[in-house]
């Protein structure tokens, strides 16, 4: 989007971001609190601690692939690889690419070109980065936004499912968010799920005129995505539908127990939910979601999903491979961080204000002190009056301050200044950092 400015001499063209594709800033607050750069960290942050506890291997793949990666893993009948994704040819107009709209595939198309079926099938992969859709705006829907996400290859057994439940479950809980449930619903496997789609069908087919003109369609095509609809005419019709986890076949029946099992002696509650399928096609057996409820939109938004796609890799040319993950969005925990805890301030340990210019490259050493000691350091290196800087520091959460001028060039001897107590005491400008120190270590 471009708005004209006028200036008396010239006419300026402003350029803004793409609609639907936001900036990530410290400074963002209220309807852009999701978008607040110091949240971000925060998540970042126990992302990175707990993938680091589970013992995954981060991974980058490209943000473009080729399109058809996705209409094969994703599924052609999908609102998603439909409707949704950014294509464009390339140079060559040989290839039709596309920015990716999940990392599932991605990270499959990746474990098969790089042989790892052959050779080192058990992986554990992480990864946090942009996706993108072509959505309707809607709140918490954005064109661009980013994802964690997780995969297990290598491993069929239930407790797979399990340990990827619980580092769902121990992202939430670290980050100290409250009010998520846990949604679980088997899809069953190519033995077990042509018989449970004929009954959907048949169910489906009886109630076609209730239906939206959308899933009129899907139940030709894909009857499973009638399921997923959202359209109150079409949820009241699927209320009364066939659950898949009373059709399953005993191999699946005994993996979605284990499943449950596994959760109940984690201490992850959950609620079976019959008409969670997920928006992709690739999942087989477990499918599930963490809800909230905190977001504002009257109903509960999923913050969190994944499931199992055993099917994934040798559809796209590897080996046999069973496979678990997740995806969670990064804007809608960060939203509900926001809104359970509000924004953070920075919260350096030590601000320095300068108290005259002859002070200025004694405080950027004493700052580069500090850091090189591990702490964070700020100066206010506008200067200016007193007042107006130590009410910078105050509005940027700093624990300690001090003043540096002439007296304490001159003195070696400044005021170290707790700002939540307003406790100042007389320090040695050379046993400063090592004072700070301490006193951080004793809080």
């Amino acid at each position: 989007m471009a708005r004209v400015i006028r200036a008396p001499s010239e006419v300026v063209l402003k350029i803004t971001s793409v609609k639907g594709m936001n900036d990530v800033l410290p400074t963002a607050e209220g309807e852009e609190s999701p978008f607040n750069s110091r949240i971000w960290e925060n998540v970042e942050g126990v992302v990175r601690e707990t993938f680091r506890r589970f013992a995954f291997d981060r991974v980058r793949t490209p943000v473009v692939e080729e399109a058809q990666l996705f209409a094969r893993s994703v599924g052609e009948a999908t609102d998603i690889v439909g409707k949704e994704m950014y294509t464009f040819p390339d140079r060559s107009g040989k290839k039709v690419l596309a920015l990716q709209p999940e990392g599932t595939a991605g990270a499959a198309r990746a474990f098969v070109e790089h042989g790892l079926g052959m050779r080192d099938p058990v992986q554990r992969w992480w990864y946090l980065g942009p996706m993108f859709r072509h959505e309707r705006q809607q709140r918490f829907r954005y064109r661009q936004f980013y994802q964690v996400g997780a995969e297990s290859f290598g491993v069929a057994a239930p407790e797979a499912d399990v340990e990827i439940l619980a580092i769902c479950n121990t992202i939430l809980r670290e980050l100290g968010l409250e009010g998520i449930e846990l949604r679980l619903n088997s899809l069953g496997d190519a033995e077990c799920r042509p018989a449970y789609l004929e009954l959907l069908t048949a169910y489906l087919r009886k109630h076609a005129d209730e239906l939206c003109g959308d899933c009129r369609d899907r139940l030709e095509r894909n009857p499973l995505r009638v399921l997923d609809c959202k359209n109150e005419g079409c949820r009241a019709v699927t209320t009364g539908a066939p659950a898949s986890y009373d059709h399953l076949c005993a191999p699946c029946s005994e993996h979605f127990e284990r499943v449950q099992a596994g959760a109940k002696a984690l201490g992850i509650a959950y609620r079976l939910d019959s008409r969670l399928v997920r928006g992709l096609d690739y999942y087989t057996r477990t499918a599930f979601e963490f809800l909230a409820s905190a977001l504002g939109s009257g109903q509960q938004t999923a913050v969190c999903g994944g499931g199992r796609y055993d099917a994934l890799v040798k559809m796209l040319g590897g080996p046999d491979t069973p496979a678990t993950g997740f995806g969670m969005g990064v804007e809608r925990i960060c939203a509900l961080l926001a809104q359970a805890k509000g924004i953070p301030a920075a919260h350096p340990a030590l601000f320095v204000a300068l108290g005259d210019e002859a002070a200025r490259d004694r405080a950027m050493a004493l700052a580069t002190e500090a850091r090189n000691a591990g702490l964070s350091a700020e100066i206010d290196l506008r200067g200016g009056k007193l007042a107006r800087q130590l009410s910078r520091a105050d509005k940027r959460g700093a624990r300690f301050a001090v003043v540096l001028g002439t007296t304490e060039l001159e003195t070696g001897v400044a005021r170290l200044k707790e700002l939540a107590t307003g406790q100042a005491t007389e320090v040695a400008l050379v046993n400063l950092v090592g004072e700070l120190a301490a006193r951080l270590a004793r809080r």
